[in-house]
This record gives C-alpha cells, structure tokens and sequence, in this order.
C-alpha cells in the first residue's frame, strides 16, 4: 500500500460532490480514484469482489446509515481505511463512525490539505480528524467534565506522547525512564479511560479535551 497508488472509492448521494472530489484529488499521485456510488448496498456488493484500499464515505445515504455502514465495510474488508466526509457536527455521530471502523472524520469545508494529513494519517494506522472536527469533539460537556480522569504530571506527559504516535522505547529515551514504566503507565491510562487499546484511549482523551 506504502509504494503503490491507494485504490479509492467515494461513496455520496451527491452526484456533483462525487464529481468535485474527483476533480480535487485528480492530481494526487498516491491514489486512484478506481470506483464511486451514490448508495451502500451498491458499494458493499463492489468491495466483496474488488480491492479497496481507501473509501471516503458519506455518513447521509438513501439506503444505509454511514455509521452502519462503517460495520457492514470492516466486516467484508478489515484492511480498507474509512475516511468519513460529511456536513454532520454532531459528536455523537462523529464517535459513533470512530468506533464503527471509522480512521478519520472530515467536514466537507475541509481544506485539500487536511484531507491529505487525513488520509496520510490514516494509512500510518492512526485516527484523524479536520480542525473544525477536532474543536468539536474536545468541548466537553458538564458530565464529561465531572467524569474526566484524574492524571499526574507524568501520566499526562506519556498521554500527549502517545498521542502524537511515539512508541514506548521513543517516549523512555525523551523522559529518561525505562520502557517497562512508560509501558505500566500506558496500562494505566488505558484502565483509567475504560479503553479497549492505546487507539481507543487517544479517542477518549481527545472527546475530554485532554489532548
């Protein structure tokens, strides 16, 4: 996937969102646009015969709900990365795709820039989001305030580490600690937040504002 062009499909109800994506990223030499829909069904029938490496998807279909579809993509093809494009700023539907397979979420204001951070990101294994995004989702509200846990000075350090993807050899060489604590505070933080993996725990501390 690192040396050859990123097979991509979009996936809108728009036809003429559809034909501005494939005007912007026209010139983008690590993908190919390869195949695009207006509906789910259609795209999951594509995916079960057809490698894609890539979808930007829209969360408002005629037939499927993007956040289920989000299931419905993993399940055919774990590999293909989901970037979701959408008008929605809703948090709960914005969190909802992250934990449905979803690598990434982007308004549709979006800069080609950021859909490029975007996708670079998520092809590296970790979980973007566009400015306007990111805001959204670190306002947290009165009860997520009242439920943030509480961190040391060394847990928030290792936190924001993770957070930019340092390993745990990378993070002992910048704190001057060995590997083995770094790695029982990161078992820590991810006990603290309830999170299932270091991903899950930067979702969770990005949704508190902690990040």
């Amino acid at each position: 996937m690192q040396t050859d062009k990123l097979r991509t499909a979009l996936v809108d109800d728009h036809p003429i969102v559809i034909e501005g994506l494939k005007t912007l990223l026209q010139n983008e030499t690590n993908l190919e646009i390869t195949s695009t829909f207006f509906k789910g069904e259609d795209f999951l029938s594509y995916i079960k015969v057809n490698q894609v490496d890539l979808v930007l998807l829209d969360v408002t279909l005629p037939d499927i709900n993007g956040m289920d579809l989000c299931q419905m993509i993993k399940r055919e093809s774990l590999s293909t990365i989901i970037l979701i494009l959408s008008n929605h700023t809703e948090r709960s539907i914005i969190m909802q795709t992250i934990q449905n397979g979803a690598s990434g979420y982007l308004l549709k204001n979006s800069s080609l820039d950021e859909l490029r951070h975007c996708i670079s990101e998520a092809v590296k294994g970790n979980i973007c989001f566009s400015k306007e995004v990111t805001e959204i989702i670190s306002r947290p509200s009165k009860n997520q305030l009242q439920d943030r846990p509480q961190l040391t000075r060394r847990e928030k350090q290792i936190l924001s580490l993770l957070a930019q993807g340092k390993t745990s050899q990378i993070i002992a060489e910048e704190l001057f600690l060995s590997p083995l604590t770094v790695d029982t505070h990161r078992r820590n933080l991810i006990q603290k937040f309830s999170a299932k993996n270091v991903a899950e725990l930067i979702m969770e501390a990005n949704q508190l504002g902690l990040l």
